[in-house]
This record gives structure tokens, C-alpha cells and sequence, in this order.
């Protein structure tokens, strides 16, 4: 089923309400798999995003909203999966609705030469997932694996105020300049400008007002930059949860634990 959503800016949205495999399952009645595409000057091209609208709960309000983010080369998709249904199954009334945004192949969700990515995830995905899923605008959350973890924190780093929670879940965060991989930073100086290991290690009030989530596995390549940042963060006052989880850098990693990330988002953004 198509349809089209008139935004208040003008502007249109095709929204795609897809049937078949990828919908969610039978036990989260009401529940709608959607898929929208943002027309934006702020990055290459329109680009499809995905979201879970849930029913409104049974007091009437609305839903907080998650943002989550892909990895490098995955898609918004790579959420939508039997995990992430049980995990919004098992936070009943709590559970939130959650769009999942597209970063392109390797934009790192951050500004940079061919794109402002981050910009375009604030300004443009989040405020018409807002409209579309009619969730509370005051209430939101941003979280990401990989590619997409780094994102989150970055976003989150550079607009106090707008989020109740953040999550890095094996966040892609690299040490040094010269350590990146290719296509992550434009250069030395895009790098220096989104350094989270700096912003952590100097940082005097990081990520205020918001509950931080940083997880990463034992085997992981970004373990110690990952273990570094959450330490200087809860150094520095950040309410920060950190674990630490036996396991790689993988898709797999990432849906093992989905339950207990959105049991911590849902229960942020109650509190929020």
C-alpha cells in the first residue's frame, strides 16, 4: 500500500507500508513496518528510511521515539529483525517507536565534504519520522552499531538537549587520524573536527542531561578506544552505562543484545 504524507513544510513523503516477510510479527498487533523517502539539498541524493510505527498506548500519548543507525555498507533494514520485534514486544507500553536512518555506505552519520550527514539526520529524518509516526517530539533517543554507534554519539555530542539518550553499541570510534579506515573522514582536519576520544578525554560537562549506553565485545578492534571513551566520559560526570560483552564486531553481536538496548532506551526515555 502506497500513500502519500503532506509535511508542513511542504514537502512530500512517499510512504511505502510493505506487506510480507519483513513486517512485524502477529504479537505486536498494530504494529506497522514503514518505509519513507526524505528528499533533502543536505546529501547526495533521497534516500529511503525505515521505521516501526507501534499503536499508541492504551492511555492515549504518544510514543517516544528511537533513532538507530546502520553500519558501514548495511542499510535501514538491518534492524527490522525478529530481536528488535521481541525486545519492543517485551517493553510493552514503554516500548518506543523507532525510525532507523539511512547513512549511505560510509558517511559515518557526521558533516563532511559530500554531505552533512548528521545535519541531514537532525533536521530532516528525525523531525518527519516525528510527524509520520506521530511520536513525542520531547522524548527522543539516538543509538548505533558500528558505523552508525559513532554516529550517535557524535550527533548526540553536538546537540545538547535534544536527546534523553544515547548508545554506542560497538561504536566505530578510532584513536587517531592516522588510524581511521579509508572512505570514514574526509582528512585530518573532518577527523579532528568529530574526535570523540578528545571530546571525552577534555570534555567538562559531556552529553548533559542525557543517559549514555557504550557497549563493545572482547574481540572487538574498537575495544580499547570504546573502553577508553566510556571511562573518560564517566570521569568527566556523564551518566554512562558501559558493558563489556565476550564476542566480535558483527551483526551478530549486535542482535544478541538488542533486548537489553532497547529495555535502556525504553526506561531512559520514561524517565525523561
Amino acid at each position: 500500500m502506497r500513500r502519500l504524507v503532506a509535511l508542513a513544510a511542504g514537502a512530500v513523503l512517499l510512504v511505502s507500508c510493505r506487506s510480507g516477510g519483513d513486517e512485524p510479527p502477529s504479537s505486536l498487533p498494530g504494529a506497522k513496518l514503514i518505509h519513507f523517502r526524505v528528499g533533502t539539498d543536505l546529501v547526495p541524493e533521497p534516500l529511503e528510511q525505515a521505521a516501526i510505527a507501534l499503536p499508541p498506548p492504551k492511555d492515549g500519548s504518544r510514543r517516544p521515539l528511537v533513532v538507530l543507525l546502520h553500519g558501514r555498507g548495511g542499510s535501514p533494514d538491518a534492524w527490522a529483525n525478529d530481536q528488535l520485534y521481541r525486545a519492543l514486544e517485551a517493553a510493552g507500553d514503554a516500548a518506543p517507536d523507532v525510525v532507523m536512518a539511512n547513512g549511505g555506505e560510509a558517511s559515518y552519520f557526521h558533516d563532511r565534504r559530500d554531505g552533512e550527514w548528521g545535519t541531514y539526520v537532525v533536521d530532516e529524518v528525525i523531525p518527519k519520522a516525528i510527524r509520520l509516526l506521530h511520536a513525542d517530539p520531547h522524548r527522543i533517543a539516538i543509538g548505533g552499531a558500528s558505523m552508525g554507534g559513532f554516529g550517535a554519539l557524535d550527533v548526540a555530542r553536538l546537540h545538547p538537549g535534544m536527546f534523553c539518550a544515547a548508545g554506542g553499541h560497538s561504536a566505530a570510534i578510532f584513536d587517531s587520524a592516522g588510524h581511521t579506515s579509508e572512505g570514514s573522514f574526509d582528512d585530518a582536519e573532518d577527523f579532528a573536527k568529530h574526535d570523540l576520544v578528545t571530546f571525552a578525554a577534555t570534555a567538562k560537562h559531556p552529553y548533559p542531561g542525557m543517559r549514555v549506553w557504550m557497549d563493545v565485545g572482547t574481540d572487538d578492534p574498537f575495544h580499547d578506544a570504546d573502553v577508553q571513551v566510556a571511562h573518560d566520559l564517566a570521569q568527566h560526570g556523564a551518566d554512562v552505562t558501559f558493558h563489556e560483552f565476550p564476542g566480535g564486531h558483527s551483526g551478530g553481536y549486535t542482535r544478541e543484545h538488542l533486548a537489553q538496548y532497547i529495555a535502556f532506551y525504553a526506561k531512559a526515555l520514561k524517565s525523561c
